[in-house]
């Protein structure tokens, strides 16, 4: 499989949504660089949408919830950040706002008033709004710092929503609102509904008139139920495992379980890292587990007696799963292709590092053996994921794919931080990032080659964005690794502070502490000010367009590199943003990456002896 094979591959479906006209979802190909408008038609799936019109909203940029489905129509946030809405009869595809200033995400339909609610954000600061399908822009709420999706009662009633102020991020505090609607669409007796502990709650979604919520009160996401008709309300947690039934909701609109009409639910459970699809016939049974070929589920959604979801495997592309919650048979309705059918796909296996001291969670991942024979053991690429508050699922990545036909093996880790396993697991990198995360990442590393997987001393480590950093700084405090690759990372958090969008405005503090009462520990965690002490080779990527991890973070590392005597490999996409879109640059990224380890990986047991 040749790199560019390897792009190509990666087809990638998400955001689906659906009405009484069906079920649509985005689907990005590489080779077009951007999102498109896709619809399950009884002849299958069908493209819809102008030529040229790319779908991606850029809120809190990370964005989410880019279209919203009506019996007659879908409204989408083109790459212009602005409202439209496609009508299925005629095609027509008519501009809604105009606001050039602003961001719009989170779409839902409020199908009674024939409109879209939405999160806009403007000026640095968001509101709730409504768009109707004559262009007029209602505000419903204001006031808060971030708004989730709203979520709207079938009967058009009520409204449910999260929101979080800063410093926080919305997994580590957020609040619960509803609201009722007024005759005229505006919102009426607006109230918040505090947590009994401190808690982020997620995802609130009506069964009927009852609202029910994911939230991490007991230690876990969890279903919770709220009685809005008691003072201050009353919290029912719903008797399920302790396991996080979400990930971190870095983008608006996801949803991870779903009420499926007379008492019965849909619901994800996350084991170990690994989704599991859940149907149950009340809120408090387990149920029974569904579709166990698959890893992953997101945007679970219900229509016509079915419900659907984007599902995702270890060795097919996404698909859209079609299931029947009578049976709980599942059908694959669009995607889920095999990639490349003559593709010898590395599986993920599980691994378990076990846990420093009595009383901490041991560290999951999941490793890849290598598909080209060799009598020796193979060099092992670890790979950190960004974030750092998200994680590794077992699920395809042909880029994992392309290391494994080359001869490497690749683990990836989810460390302590990682969303998953618990509030308590999640919440453990506070102050502790560029420590716990880098500790955890050379444990793997040292279990993977004690127990004879791979060469302890042809150990590589790389990451994109903070996982960027995470490679930078395990470089910095170790010489186990190498060589070293960091993908548009992080490199000086204190000017990334200064610089960084509102969203992340507050969350170097949290994952640092304030600069004004821990200057040590950011001077200490600081890759820039540390450029001496990477001993090893490494190579860096970045975007010219990047927001999120500015190009100067990048630029400031390789000067100090090349200042402490050192020389660090750059490549420079000039036209990229945070995460490259066009498939030339994401093949040239991986070529430019094989030879790299490649040539390292011939010198690496030289290096060792030198470096220990």
């Amino acid at each position: 499989m040749s790199a560019y094979e390897a792009c190509a591959a990666h087809i990638q479906r998400g955001d689906l949504v659906v009405s009484d006209a069906g079920v649509f979802w985005l689907q990005t190909d590489p080779a077009e660089g951007c999102n498109t408008l896709w619809y399950l038609s009884d002849q299958g799936p069908v493209r819809l949408g102008p030529e040229g019109l790319g779908i991606r909203s850029r809120v809190n940029g990370y964005g989410g919830g880019a279209l919203a489905a009506t019996g007659n129509g879908v409204f989408v946030v083109g790459d212009d950040q602005q409202i439209r809405f496609i009508g299925l009869s005629d095609r027509t595809c008519t501009r809604l706002t105009d606001d050039p200033e602003a961001a719009f995400g989170g779409l839902v339909a409020d199908t009674v008033r024939q409109r879209v609610l939405a999160v806009r954000e403007f000026d640095g600061q968001q509101q709730l709004v409504a768009v109707s399908l004559d262009d007029e822009l209602r505000v419903l709420h204001s006031g808060q710092d971030f708004y989730s999706a709203p979520a709207v009662s079938a009967d058009g009633g009520d409204v449910a929503w999260t929101s979080w102020q800063l410093p926080d991020m919305p997994w580590v505090r957020s609040q619960l609102w509803t609201a009722n609607f007024a005759e005229d669409g505006s919102f009426d007796q607006c109230s918040t509904w505090p947590t009994p502990k401190e808690a982020s709650t997620q995802q609130p979604v009506f069964d009927g008139n009852r609202l029910w919520v994911l939230s991490d009160i007991g230690g876990w996401w969890q279903p919770w139920h709220l009685d809005t008709t008691v003072d201050e309300g009353q919290w029912h947690a719903c008797q399920s495992p302790d396991l996080d039934h979400a990930n971190a909701p870095w983008q608006l609109g996801e949803s991870h379980h779903c009420p499926l009409g007379d008492g019965a639910w849909a619901r994800v459970h996350y084991r170990n890292g690994t989704g599991e699809l859940w149907l149950a016939p009340s809120p408090g049974d387990e149920g029974t587990r569904i579709a166990r070929n698959f890893s992953d589920f997101r945007y679970l959604r219900t229509s016509g007696g079915y419900f659907y979801c984007i599902a995702r495997s270890a060795t097919r592309l996404d698909a859209v799963l079609e299931i029947d919650p009578q049976t709980g048979q599942a059908r694959v309705v669009a995607g889920g292709e095999e990639p490349m059918p003559d593709l010898r796909v590395s599986l993920p296996l599980d691994i378990e590092v076990p846990a420093l001291s009595h009383g901490e969670q041991p560290i999951h991942g999941f490793y890849y053996t290598p598909k080209q024979a060799s009598s020796e053991m193979p060099p092992l690429i670890l790979v950190a994921h960004g974030g750092p508050t998200s994680a590794a699922y077992p699920v395809f990545n042909p880029q994992v794919q392309y290391w494994c036909q080359r001869g490497f093996a690749v683990a990836e880790v989810n460390y302590r931080g990682s969303s998953g396993f618990g509030r308590d697991f999640r919440l453990a990198l506070e102050g502790r990032w560029g420590v716990a995360d880098v500790e955890d990442m050379g444990r793997a590393a040292d279990h993977l080659a004690s127990v004879g997987l791979v060469d302890g001393h042809r150990v590589f480590i790389q990451g994109r964005s903070s996982g960027g950093y995470t490679a930078l700084m395990a470089m910095i405090r170790s010489r186990k690794f190498a060589a070293g690759a960091s993908i548009f990372g992080v490199t000086d958090p204190l000017r990334l502070r200064a610089m960084t969008h509102r969203f992340e405005s507050g969350y170097l503090d949290w994952l640092l502490g304030s600069p004004d009462t821990h200057p040590e520990r950011w001077h200490e965690r600081t890759p820039l000010y540390h450029a001496d002490r990477i001993a090893g080779p490494m190579i860096f990527f970045q975007g010219g367009q990047d927001q999120v991890v500015v190009p100067e973070q990048t630029r400031a590392m390789i000067h100090a590199m090349k200042a402490a005597g050192r020389a660090p490999e750059l490549h420079w996409f000039e036209q990229e943003g945070h995460g490259f879109r066009h498939q030339a640059n994401q093949a040239g990224m991986l070529e430019w990456m094989f030879s790299f380890y490649r040539k390292h990986s011939r010198k690496a047991n030289e290096q060792a002896e030198n470096l220990s």
